[in-house]
């Protein structure tokens, strides 16, 4: 009887084990949505220094990215090779899905930046706009090759319609 039950038990315990089945706890991280920036990404031609030199001075625009959703620019004409007539300093910047040219020009606009949303933008083109701003109201940048942009700006000056444009080079 006690081969018996020693086997019975035997089998018993190798049913209990054999039927067994693991179960394996796996801990998932769950981190933060990894951010995108499409827009920025669509700028990203912008970057780098760009130029024109013409009898009535030199032109310099130049973009650095601050980090994934901020570019800088900053732009100087120079007359007469020394003589820094106009400057501005730009962040561009994405939130959210909202894309904003924040331009900052010394002695205008009480010492302010004014804002200018996107309106548009393609692989090529950029336009941002304030309706609210005098000159300029819009500010359209157009890609012509990997070398080449051209900035216009639109707005009203003494009543009028007016419109100024830069083409510049990669330098």
């Amino acid at each position: 009887m006690k081969k018996t039950t020693l086997i019975l038990s035997a089998v018993m315990l190798y049913s209990l084990f054999s039927c067994k089945q693991e179960t394996k706890v796996t801990e998932t991280k769950t981190s933060a949505p990894v951010k995108t920036y499409v827009h920025m990404d669509k700028t990203n031609w912008l970057i780098g220094n760009w130029g024109h030199t013409s009898k009535e001075g030199s032109l310099t625009e130049t973009w650095t990215k601050a980090n994934d959703s901020v570019y800088k620019g900053e732009t100087y004409f120079v007359v007469g090779g020394k003589d820094t007539v106009f400057s501005e300093k730009v962040d561009l910047v994405q939130e959210n899905d909202k894309l904003t040219y924040i331009v900052s020009v010394p002695g205008q606009n009480n010492e302010k930046p004014v804002r200018f949303d996107m309106t548009s933008i393609s692989d090529t083109t950029i336009i941002f706009e304030n309706p609210a701003h005098d000159y300029p109201n819009k500010i359209v940048y157009n890609k012509i090759g990997n070398d080449s942009v051209v900035a216009e700006i639109f707005g009203t000056q003494k009543g009028k319609p007016a419109t100024e444009k830069f083409a510049m080079k990669k330098q």
